[in-house]
C-alpha cells in the first residue's frame, strides 16, 4: 500500500461528477438540493468542473436530462466550468443536442463542456423506448460528426442540413465567425476502450476515461489517444482526464461502509433490483451467496474510499499510472453529507480554494488567439 502523499497542490487538476444518486426513503428534491448544494462546494473550494451524467429508467440516479440540471446550476454558480459527463448521443438527435448546449453556452459562456458517449446509460428494454436501434452505436461516430457540424454550422455545399442551422449558433453572428472554430460549448469524447480513444485522438477533442465503471485498460486507451491525437482548431495537444468512484471520510471505516453501499447498488442493479442506496447498516447486515461477496468486495475495492490522505494516495497513483491531466471524483455514499465530505476532504488536503483553478484551452480561446 503506498504511503499517503504529502498535502499540497496536486499534479492534476481536480475535478467533481455527480450522479444525483438517491436513497431508498430519500425525497427526489432533497437528493436535487444535494446536488445544488455539491456543485457550490465544488466552485467554492476550486475544482475546475462539475459534471452531471445521463442515466433512464434507473432508481438511484436521477440525473436523466443533465442538460436541465445544468441550466439550474448556472444561475446557482459562477465561474466553475458545468458541463454532461455525458450525453449518451443516440439517445438523440445530433440537432436538438446542438441547440440545448448551445443555450447553455449561451447562458454562461465559456463554462460548458458536452461529453459524448455512446452507451445507452439505461438497460435493453429502456433503450428500446428511447427509440435507440441495436445498432446505434455503430452510427456514434457519424452522429458526432453531424453534431460538431452543427455546433460549427459548417455543412459542405450540397449536403441537405447545409441551410438548418442550431440555435443558438455561430450563424447568428457571422461577421465575427472564425472558419473551423466553434463558439459553442468544449465537446469532449467519453468512453473506456480503445474505441473511444481512437475517436477523441482523431478528431483532435479532450478524452474522459471513465474507470468507475470497471477495471478497463486505461493506460492503453490513453496511449491510442496520444499516439495518434491530431491536433485541431480546438485543442493544439492531448488533453486526458480520468474519472473514478470516490468515497472520503474522517474515518477510514465508515468510508468503507459507505462505498460498500454503492456497491450493493451495483450488485443490487446486476440482478435487475432498484438501484436505490440502501442504509449502510442493512447492507453490513445483508447475508449474501459466496458469488454476491465477491461482487460486493470487487466494487467497494474498486470506489476509492478512505482519509482523505489515503484517497489522495490513491489518486496519487492513478496519476503515476496514467499521467492524467485531471482527475474526476465521482462521488459516493448513502447521503448527500457523504459526498460534501469526499469534496471537502481532498480539496483540504490539496489547499484548492477557488482561486487555484486553471482552465483547459477552450474554443473560445482558440477563437480569440486567432
Amino acid at each position: 500500500m503506498s504511503s499517503a502523499p504529502a498535502s499540497g497542490t496536486a499534479p492534476f487538476a481536480l475535478s467533481v461528477l455527480d450522479n444525483a444518486h438517491t436513497a431508498v426513503g430519500q425525497d427526489i428534491t432533497e437528493a436535487f438540493e444535494g446536488v445544488i448544494d455539491l456543485a457550490r462546494r465544488s466552485e467554492r473550494r476550486g475544482y475546475r468542473r462539475f459534471w452531471m451524467s445521463e442515466h433512464h429508467a434507473m432508481p438511484g440516479a436521477a440525473t436523466s436530462s443533465p442538460q436541465l440540471m445544468l441550466a439550474r446550476l448556472i444561475a446557482e454558480t459562477s465561474s466553475i466550468r458545468l458541463g454532461a459527463g455525458g450525453i449518451m448521443l443516440p439517445n438523440h438527435a445530433p440537432l436538438i443536442i446542438a441547440e440545448q448546449f448551445g443555450m447553455l453556452e449561451a447562458l454562461a459562456p465559456g463554462r460548458i463542456d458536452l461529453g459524448l458517449g455512446r452507451a445507452p446509460g439505461t438497460d435493453t428494454s429502456t433503450a428500446t423506448a428511447l427509440r435507440r436501434g441495436h445498432d446505434a452505436n455503430d452510427h456514434f461516430p457519424a452522429q458526432v460528426d453531424e453534431l460538431l457540424r452543427f455546433l460549427a454550422d459548417e455543412f459542405p455545399e450540397g449536403h441537405p442540413y447545409r441551410n438548418v442551422h442550431a440555435v443558438p449558433g455561430p450563424w447568428q453572428n457571422q461577421e465575427n465567425r472564425v472558419p473551423g472554430i466553434t463558439t459553442g460549448p468544449d465537446t469532449w469524447i467519453l468512453g473506456s476502450s480503445p474505441y473511444s480513444a481512437q475517436l477523441a485522438a482523431q478528431l483532435g477533442r479532450p478524452y474522459a476515461f471513465a474507470l468507475q465503471f470497471g477495471d478497463a485498460d486505461v493506460e492503453t486507451a490513453f496511449r491510442i489517444y496520444r499516439n495518434n491525437f491530431q491536433p485541431s482548431d480546438v485543442l493544439d495537444e492531448p488533453y486526458t482526464l480520468v474519472s473514478l468512484g470516490v468515497v472520503a471520510h474522517d474515518d477510514a471505516e465508515e468510508a468503507h461502509r459507505q462505498a460498500r453501499t454503492a456497491a450493493m447498488a451495483m450488485l443490487r442493479m446486476l440482478k435487475r433490483q432498484s438501484y436505490s442506496l440502501l442504509p449502510p447498516d442493512e447492507v453490513a447486515s445483508y447475508a449474501g451467496t459466496l458469488q454476491e461477496e465477491q461482487i460486493l468486495d470487487l466494487y467497494t475495492r474498486r470506489f476509492v474510499n478512505g482519509t482523505g490522505p489515503q484517497v489522495a494516495a490513491s489518486l496519487e497513483s492513478l496519476h503515476e499510472r496514467t499521467d492524467a491531466d485531471e482527475i474526476m471524483l465521482v462521488t459516493m455514499g448513502a447521503s448527500r453529507a457523504v459526498h460534501a465530505r469526499t469534496v471537502e476532504l481532498i480539496a483540504d488536503h490539496y489547499d484548492l480554494d477557488a482561486s487555484t483553478g486553471t482552465d483547459v484551452p477552450t474554443a473560445a480561446d482558440a477563437t480569440a488567439a486567432g
